[in-house]
């Protein structure tokens, strides 16, 4: 009788007797708990690469380094399937996977080391955070069993990561490993913020033996995933729009949630004969040849955005927490809506009478027929005079023929020469209000920068991120020489992708 009847019974056994003569059981492999995948050919790492893939991720960008050996590895494997990108700082990784989903709408993936890697992604991902851009960061830890112990980059990155990231766990072994992985993809992707993934070096290269926990049941996670598209309430907008149609002079402030809502906030501004303001993130709304556009408003702002705000009775705020309150209406001067698909922002910067918790393009569709045409266009024509004012000052300022040439000279050179579809990027400080007052951005055309966190250095690390993202497209990059030489390494990164 066999020692083990049983094992005739089990996948891939094999029974036989050994030199000895006793009877040897080999197994192949053995289904203690399957997920899948040939579960003895991947390691802890091939199914973290495998898992995001399956999540439409075709591009990281890090650096590597021995505390991500595992993973470096099993990119290299799928070098065909996914992109790695190397980059020269761990910063620049950071704020490239911020302007990939800023410009994309998909997934940005970015990848460090253990200690100073993962310490150098967090600029750039403060960034993502206050944002709200979508944006997975994993970094590598020191091996498992020696976490804690003072041994070399023992940073306990899970701690580290804890104010900036929505999700932040630490990977416990291979059957742990897709748990997480769809985890991160969806809280990242659902609540527009940063997913972090810590990851011990040795578990890395651990292969998946199907041994996990009874509770673990396999193949209990996926990779579905539809994106909300929440509208708001029917009577909600109905009182929105006795507000904005009682108003005598309405104003429209617009941020980057109102980006794919351009047709519909240039019909609202037609029918209540209102100027359109942007936040700095919602530049491109609406085109420069707009006839709604009164630019941007704050520190970087224009004169006319400014009156406007100073004069309305009606305030409606689309896709925007600008921060800057000292620019809006004082509170009582104006009767205010707003339309954010963030519950928590509404009334965030305002005292808003009516909210409206949805995305602005579905919300502004169901607002517009509710909403009667006003045939008194003069504040709308005030706006227009002195905005023609303003746009005078600015071509003298951008035109002037004067040496060394002034950075006003070279916005509007870039704002002429750009082509129809170009992705413009900027960087914070005196740069931004340059590009700020003289870009006409044209319709089809993208534009971003560091927004709520305001940080030097991403504009070079932002303009590569586009370039790669749409490699057929012109990418400029509008930054000083302070931002310029914080990241200039990445210049090698443009070169060795022949960007």
């Amino acid at each position: 009788m066999p020692l083990y009847p049983e094992a005739a019974e089990w996948p891939n056994a094999g029974i036989g007797p050994s030199a000895d003569g006793n009877v040897r059981v080999v197994l192949t492999y053995c289904y203690f708990g399957y997920f899948g995948r040939d579960a003895m050919a991947l390691t802890a790492a091939d199914i973290l690469i495998e898992d995001i893939m399956d999540w439409g991720v075709d591009t990281v960008f890090g650096l590597p380094g021995d505390g991500i050996n595992g993973i470096m590895e099993a990119l290299r494997k799928r070098r065909d399937q996914i992109r790695f990108i190397q980059v020269r700082h761990e910063e620049a990784a950071a704020f490239m996977a911020t302007a990939y989903a800023k410009y994309t709408g998909k997934l940005g993936v970015c990848l460090a080391t253990s200690g100073p890697g993962a310490i150098h992604l967090l600029n750039g991902l403060y960034d993502a955070n206050m944002d709200s851009v979508p944006v997975l960061a994993m970094t590598g830890m020191t091996y498992h069993d020696l976490i804690g112990t003072h041994y070399q980059q023992d940073v306990n990155t899970q701690a580290l990561f804890k104010d900036v990231a929505i999700f932040d766990e630490r990977i416990m072994g291979p059957a742990h490993v897709s748990n997480m992985a769809h985890l991160a993809c969806r809280a990242a992707l659902s609540m527009k913020g940063v997913a972090h993934i810590t990851f011990p070096t040795d578990l890395q290269e651990m292969e998946f033996d199907g041994l996990r926990s009874k509770r673990n049941i396999p193949k209990h996670t996926s990779a579905s995933f539809q994106p909300a598209k929440r509208q708001a309430k029917p009577e909600a907008v109905r009182a929105a729009a006795e507000i904005l149609n009682m108003g005598k002079r309405v104003a429209i402030l617009v941020g980057q949630g109102a980006l794919d809502a351009s047709d519909e906030v240039e019909d609202l501004a037609d029918r209540l004969g209102a100027p359109v303001i942007t936040a700095l993130l919602g530049l491109a709304v609406l085109p420069g040849s707009s006839p709604f556009r009164t630019g941007p408003l704050g520190l970087i702002g224009t004169l006319p955005s400014e009156k406007a705000m100073e004069e309305c009775d009606t305030l409606l705020m689309v896709g925007t927490s600008f921060p800057y309150i000292e620019f809006l209406p004082k509170p009582g001067q104006a009767r205010g809506v707003q339309i954010d698909i963030n519950p928590e922002r509404i009334g965030l910067r305002y005292p808003i009478e009516v909210g409206l918790v949805g995305d602005s393009k579905l919300t502004l569709r169901a607002l517009l027929p509710l909403i009667q045409r006003k045939l008194d266009r003069g504040f709308l024509e005030a706006a227009q005079r002195r905005l023609a004012q303003w746009e005078e000052t600015m071509d003298d300022r951008g035109y002037q023929d004067v040496e060394p040439i002034k950075p006003q000279v070279v916005a509007r050179m870039i704002s002429d020469i750009a082509e129809p579809n170009a992705i413009i990027s900027t960087d914070s400080g005196t740069a931004a209000t340059w590009i700020a007052r003289q870009l006409h951005v044209k319709r089809d055309q993208k534009f971003s920068v560091s927004g709520n966190l305001a940080t030097m250095a991403c504009g070079l690390p932002y303009a590569i991120a586009a370039k790669i993202a749409y490699p057929d497209r012109q990418s400029i990059a509008f930054v000083g020489d302070g931002a310029f030489t914080m990241l200039m390494g990445e210049m090698a990164t443009a070169v060795k992708y022949n960007l």
